[in-house]
């Protein structure tokens, strides 16, 4: 898997970016291992406080606790690196701001935290729009930490395309 350059970042940001101004829709992002990377390739497209409501960057249990709503029992039973904990997050982010759509991201980008059972690179990853079930996907990236979050913030653009493209 090639990394895409910020270039590309950018211009995937920005063609999606004019499908939510397109379609009068909101973005929030709620972020934990790219610490608020998609938030800033978001916004460094010109105009897109016309399509872009708020990111949450929430990297410990109590961040994500307290800004996204996200319950203690499931941070404990399941870890913060989850399905259950991103679903939880993506939730959140759609009740606590303006937003119509909202993206997710929690996971391990290493070098160190990785376990047996969830790796570096291991990545959860929640789509949501409106009042619709939230779709949550599990990635494994290789690479350094850098690596493992442009990547992680590549597949959340895409993965907010294809929320956008199957529900027209």
């Amino acid at each position: 898997m090639s990394l895409p350059s910020d270039q590309q970042l950018h211009d995937h940001a920005a063609a999606f970016g004019r499908r939510l101004l397109e379609s009068r829709m909101k973005l929030a992002s709620a972020e934990s291992c790219t610490g608020g990377w998609l938030a800033k390739v978001v916004t460094e497209v010109p105009g897109s406080s016309d399509w872009f409501d708020c990111s949450f960057v929430a990297y410990s249990y109590d961040a994500k606790e307290s800004m996204l709503g996200v319950q203690r029992v499931t941070l404990e039973k399941f870890g913060a690196v989850s399905a259950e904990t991103v679903i939880e997050m993506v939730r959140g982010a759609l009740s606590r701001s303006r937003a119509d759509v909202a993206v997710a991201i929690t996971g391990i980008a290493g070098p160190g935290g990785g376990t047996r059972d969830k790796p570096v690179g291991t990545v959860w990853m929640a789509w949501a729009k409106g009042h619709h079930p939230p779709t949550a996907v599990m990635h494994h990236f290789p690479g350094d930490r850098d690596a493992v979050r442009r990547a992680t913030v590549e597949v959340a653009i895409a993965g907010l395309e294809k929320l956008l493209s199957e529900s027209r």
